[in-house]
């Protein structure tokens, strides 16, 4: 592992690379209504940044692991039919992503999302040949707020975590950065800054327009 300045940058996926809140939003309600269940206040803000299976089971009070494994499934297709609709990126996210390209920093995104919706996004929006490391909800045994998704990326990148600068929405994954020892710099499509913040982000930033490397 090689310890030094930064030198890497980790994205996360949905709110930072792609501007996907409203399909997940709309998904988990289309889930909520399919199983007869009501959803909880401010649910969406449980969601944010974590694995379906274990968003569900912070949803749904008693829950067990098969049914909320299956629950998890329904809220997957559904989000996989409104997706079709569009994929839309963040703003100046492409352009920020092959710039790091152009300049040789290595790249990693590391996401709570499944490996088949990341192929799927990264896809559409032009991006999948920029990332040789992808660390994703299929990879991992423990979701964001833990840091294993994070230290996947860094051990895939050959890189130690101190040398890797995170971009995230969630404030779960804001925690799981700072956990696996990495900068973290937040993008408010989710949280506001100050929420990102005090999660432990070093600034916020609202999207990748006219960002500059080094950040």
């Amino acid at each position: 592992m090689t310890v030094g300045p930064t030198r890497a940058v980790v994205f996360d996926m949905d709110g930072v690379l792609v501007d996907s809140g409203a399909h997940h939003r709309d998904a988990w309600r289309a889930m909520f209504r399919d199983a007869r269940l009501t959803a909880p206040a401010e649910f969406w803000r449980l969601t944010i940044g974590r694995p379906a299976d274990e968003a569900v089971a912070l949803l749904v009070e008693g829950i067990d692991r098969t049914e909320a494994r299956r629950l998890a499934e329904v809220k997957r297709a559904h989000y996989a039919r409104l997706a079709r609709r569009g994929t839309v990126a963040v703003a100046g996210a492409p352009a920020f992503v092959k710039a790091l390209a152009r300049q040789g920093v290595p790249r990693a995104v590391a996401t709570s999302a499944t490996r088949r919706d990341l192929e799927r996004v990264l896809d559409e929006l032009g991006l999948r040949r920029y990332f040789e490391v992808v660390v994703t909800a299929d990879d991992v045994r423990w979701g964001k707020p833990n840091p294993e998704v994070y230290l996947r990326a860094a051990a895939g990148l050959g890189l130690d975590p101190s040398a890797c600068l995170v971009f995230e929405d969630a404030l779960v994954g804001v925690q799981a950065a700072r956990a696996a020892g990495m900068r973290v710099i937040g993008v408010a499509t989710s949280h506001t800054r100050e929420e990102l913040v005090a999660a432990g982000a070093e600034r916020a930033l609202l999207d990748f327009e006219g960002v500059p490397w080094p950040v």
